[in-house]
């Protein structure tokens, strides 16, 4: 029961109706007998500031960020730990004593995925799609994890480019190029792994997919999709019809989402019961 004591918790996006971490987080609040609650809130992105502002003032606990807010929002933070500023985004916002302090649970959850499914990271050559917060994540993690080549490709070049100089003058395995180049194919040609950070083909544009070059990606490439609603996207259907091994983007939402339930609980986060209702409501909006 929500009484004047349940401490709130938000997740900011726009939009956020398609997201599934409401009920996963009150699914594992409820197991521990913990008198949070989880709540989706659409945030405007002129609206941004306020809405910190106001988090602040109505005494919420915390919050997590989505798209397209995760690098914006830290303009409007008091602080970020070290794991958010290596990152550049943040998706994970605790608020205590009138302080928002950001911080970035996707580098290890990403990790944490790739494990599961008996993917390591190091030395791989990675194609990342797309240029937002989820990439700059991704791209921590792998550096972190000794990968040994990253490839940023997205619409924009110009913000490709300005995502692999953030992290080139520390570690210059990673550099952009233009999507539909011929240097995008070389670097298909020769990856381990590909891995879609973009929202192309998240419910309700679940036909869509990026526009990749099939007949160039290397055969023996591990294909990602950091989308979890299809749990198989289209670009993994694809990807598997051609006898690629697919990773989706269910292991990485219990794993971030799991982390940031610890950051503001203080308690180990019930990852089965996380993992169990998530799984049980994305069947469910497949049957309908």
């Amino acid at each position: 029961m929500i009484t004047g004591k349940t401490r709130p918790i938000a997740l900011f996006g726009w939009p956020v109706e398609h997201s599934l971490s409401p009920a996963m987080q009150n699914a594992a609040f409820r197991y521990l007998g913990l008198d949070y609650v989880y709540l989706p809130l659409a945030v405007k992105p002129d609206n941004l500031g306020a809405a910190i502002a106001g988090l602040k003032a109505m005494g919420f606990a915390g919050a997590n960020v989505t798209i397209p807010h995760k690098v914006a929002v830290m303009a409007y933070l008091d602080a970020l730990d070290d794991t958010a500023r290596m990152v550049g985004a943040v998706n994970t916002i605790i608020i205590e004593d009138g302080r928002a302090t950001g911080h970035n649970t996707d580098a290890a959850a990403f990790i944490a995925a790739l494990a599961a499914a008996g993917v390591k990271p190091n030395g791989k050559r990675v194609v990342l799609l797309g240029a937002g917060g989820a990439a700059r994540a991704v791209a921590a993690g792998l550096i972190h994890h000794d990968a040994a080549q990253i490839t940023v490709v997205a619409r924009s070049g110009d913000k490709a480019a300005t995502l692999a100089a953030s992290f080139a003058a520390k570690d210059p395995i990673i550099s952009a190029v233009p999507w539909a180049t011929a240097e995008f194919s070389r670097q298909l040609a020769e990856c381990d792994l590909l891995v879609n950070c973009t929202p192309v083909g998240m419910w309700p544009n679940s036909h869509e997919m990026p526009d990749i070059d099939w007949e160039q990606l290397n055969p023996g490439a591990v294909v990602c999709d950091l989308i979890y609603n299809p749990q198989e996207t289209r670009l993994l259907l694809e990807a598997a019809r051609r006898g690629h091994q697919t990773v989706c983007g269910v292991g990485m939402l219990v794993e971030q989402g799991a982390l940031a339930f610890t950051l503001w609980t203080g308690h180990e986060a019930p990852r089965e019961i996380m993992a169990g209702i998530l799984k049980q409501r994305l069947h469910e909006l497949t049957v309908l």
